[in-house]
């Protein structure tokens, strides 16, 4: 069975969120009111609708990194996150989490990265060579 996931959030800017999901991230807009708008989120339906975005603390453990939680996560092949971690870079994006390589060798092996969107929404996204190997243990 092939799903897709939708995801509802808020923003407090949706000009801000077009910007930032559509022109750094490269998500193609789908429909919109002048309350919300409905993203492509690399094959799946994100909409970011006008309001107080959720609260987050950074109590998730990331080695021996504190990341927010909850979050938003993507999972790519390592080619397309590494084409994302240079759009980021090269967008200024601040990271939470600057794009590094986590268990090197091991099961899992993945690179990530986290970032905020301009709400302060955090998204982590991981590359994998192999998306067959994201739950090896």
């Amino acid at each position: 069975m092939k799903a897709l996931f939708h995801l509802a959030y808020h923003v407090t800017d949706l000009a801000a969120a077009r910007a930032f999901y559509g022109g750094v991230l490269g998500c193609r807009e789908g429909r919109s009111t002048d309350t919300w708008v409905d993203f492509d989120f690399f094959g799946h339906q994100l909409s970011l609708h006008l309001g107080e975005p959720f609260r987050t603390t950074d109590t998730g453990h990331v080695g021996d990194k504190l990341v927010p939680m909850p979050h938003l996560g993507l999972v790519l092949q390592r080619d397309d996150w590494q084409a994302l971690a240079k759009r980021l870079t090269d967008a200024g994006t601040a990271f939470v989490l600057e794009p590094q390589l986590r268990f090197a060798g091991l099961p899992g092996e993945q690179w990530t990265m986290f970032f905020r969107d301009p709400s302060g929404n955090p998204i982590e996204v991981k590359g994998f060579e192999s998306l067959q190997t994201i739950y090896d243990a």
